[in-house]
């Protein structure tokens, strides 16, 4: 059997996304369950309740809804396990951010139920994977948990998504943009994914996919979000960040950007900037590791300062005098098991520290030549 080398497509059994879906979202859950449990925040609930309770009614559905904090961690799952048990529960929902959602298909995993990931905004691809980020109580990595299957239901309203925070679109967009560079390198190598041996072509196509319709629609997107308003661009964005992104990253495979965010946890000062701002700075920094062409990093630093992510040390509240923190940073981002060993290449934490360095260098050059603002430097809110 040791010759047996898999190649996996992972998916959730059903995507829904468009304009006020959430009102459907008790005629999707029916065939999974007659006893949901729904986990949001009291803000998010604040927002949804209204249109989630009609369609519970709609569909018959009693409504159960408990609270949640703010990280996905272990204790926080356990707690989730032992409600739905006690209550009797055949499926939960994660409605909200991408911690909540992480708990849910952690807990549903653990309990035996069906799960579903209802985010109200497209601030990240996990919504659709069959694994859960588990983090501290202060936001720092522990470990990534796999399930063996995906979500029994992924349902987004575009609605919810363009009257969100600017701030969660683009660090979707920073979150997707990474997808294919990450899986392209992976391409190379053949080496494992978050599901397989190695990568399908399918999540490999999906991811470059993702890529070119976030270049082509991101700014009209975020000029849709401006303005409250659901356009084709906000729907294409919405498709790239939450589905493409999700099935691309998962079975088409994960390299140095999303390490190099991991590794970033482990430093205060980035704390309290998004997944996808910091995934963004594990991007530029694989595309100076690998040598990618000038240009090519040139458009990336362009694009991603209109868009509005951090493409420098100092955005990150960093500088390049910063060795230690950058050290730290490198060096998680480089232990046994992380995803940048899936790179072309043999990548040590001197490397990526080196890479890191020169993020400040470039950033800075390219921006100057277009026009583009200087980086400010970031403080992390305490």
């Amino acid at each position: 059997m040791n010759n047996v080398v898999e190649h996996v497509l992972a998916a959730p059994s059903r995507y829904v996304q468009g304009r006020n879906v959430m009102k459907k979202l008790g005629s999707h859950l029916k065939p999974l369950g007659s006893q949901p449990l729904l986990v949001a925040d009291d803000v998010v609930w604040g927002i949804v309740e209204d249109s989630v309770t009609a369609g519970f009614a709609e569909a018959e559905l009693p409504v159960t809804r408990v609270g949640f904090g703010r990280f996905a961690t272990a204790e926080a799952v356990d707690s989730l396990v032992e409600t739905i048990r006690s209550g009797g529960h055949d499926v939960i929902a994660g409605v909200g951010g991408g911690s909540a959602i992480d708990a849910v298909k952690a807990a549903g995993h653990l309990a035996g139920i069906r799960w579903a990931s209802v985010p109200t905004a497209a601030s990240s691809d996990a919504p659709t994977s069959a694994l859960s980020v588990i983090y501290t109580d202060e936001g720092e990595f522990v470990e990534y948990r796999f399930f063996p299957k995906n979500p029994d239901l992924v349902l987004i309203d575009t609605v919810l998504v363009a009257n969100a925070p600017e701030r969660f679109l683009v660090g979707g967009i920073g979150d997707a943009l990474a997808t294919w560079v990450e899986a392209r390198a992976v391409a190379k190598t053949r080496a494992k994914t978050m599901v397989g041996d190695a990568p399908t072509h399918t999540g490999t196509a999906l991811a470059e996919l993702s890529w070119r319709i976030l270049w082509e629609n991101a700014l009209d997107a975020l000029d849709a979000v401006r303005s409250h308003t659901v356009t084709p661009a906000l729907e294409a964005v919405v498709e790239a960040n939450t589905l493409l992104s999700g099935l691309g990253f998962e079975s088409g495979g994960l390299a140095a950007a999303h390490a190099i965010h991991n590794g970033m946890t482990a430093a205060p000062q980035t704390h309290g900037l998004t997944h996808g701002e910091k995934v963004n700075i594990g991007t530029l920094t694989q595309l100076i590791l690998e040598g990618a062409p000038a240009q090519e990093i040139e458009d990336f630093i362009v694009f991603t300062t209109k868009v509005g992510l951090p493409n420098s040390l100092a955005e990150i509240g960093l500088t390049p005098d910063d060795a230690q923190d950058i050290g730290a940073i490198a060096a998680a981002a480089t232990a046994e098991g992380e995803t940048i060993h899936n790179m072309p290449f043999t990548v040590t934490a001197d490397l990526v520290a080196e890479a890191m360095k020169v993020t400040e260098t470039t950033s800075r050059r390219v921006r100057a030549a277009h026009g583009l603002p200087e980086p400010q430097l970031y403080r992390a809110p305490h």
